[in-house]
């Protein structure tokens, strides 16, 4: 995440995030209210908040999740989800705006962003798809892509839910800031931001 930075000031008027990379410099007056919803770079814009407490920053961790494609006729016409595995909703079967069938995503704890599939993941892949789909043709699958989910617990803790902060939970005025947004966020964006914007 390279879309601002953060000077070390803060005032009781408000507080200014300076843009980078073409970004205008954008100054929060008292009145109105600032988001930061950064997702994998939440914390580390929070550190970089002048007047936060660091005790309001979390620990963020990382959970890749690979994709495989499915060669051949699409043979769902509807999303399959298996029981949720620790981590993740397991391995589950999505369809593109093709009609293609894509399985996904796996829980791989990493510190690094290297969003590469290993190809030698296609017969864990196999195996979880096949209690769902026994007739998957052997080798039909492909690596289609990867991406990192932000998680506020690590691999053996209990999952946790999104968090919404406030200045009850941190002190600064009109900063609502977002950790651990991860799928279905996207979906779930107007009802967070309407979260965000009630408390």
């Amino acid at each position: 995440m390279r879309a601002f930075t953060i000077p070390k000031a803060a005032g009781k008027d408000g507080f200014a995030w300076r843009g980078a990379s073409g970004f205008p410099p954008f100054l929060r007056r008292g009145g109105y209210r600032s988001a930061s919803a950064a997702g994998q770079g939440a914390a580390r814009i929070a550190a970089g908040l002048a007047g936060l407490p660091a005790g309001a920053v979390p620990r963020m961790h990382l959970a890749k999740g690979s994709y495989f494609a499915c060669t051949g006729r699409a043979a769902f016409d509807r999303l399959i989800y298996p029981v949720p595995e620790p981590g993740g909703l397991g391995i589950h079967l999505t369809l593109d705006l093709q009609g293609g069938m894509r399985f996904g995503p796996d829980v791989e704890w990493t510190d690094s962003p290297d969003l590469r599939v290993d190809p030698a993941k296609a017969p864990a892949f196999e195996a979880a798809i096949s209690r769902y789909w026994p007739g998957l043709p052997r080798g039909a699958l492909v690596p289609a892509f990867a991406g990192l989910r932000p998680k506020l617990v690590g691999a053996a803790e209990p999952n946790a839910d999104f968090r919404i902060d406030t200045q009850a939970d941190h002190g600064i005025e009109g900063l609502v800031q977002l950790f651990g947004i991860e799928s279905p966020g996207l979906t779930a964006s107007l009802a967070l931001a309407e979260g965000g914007a009630m408390r």
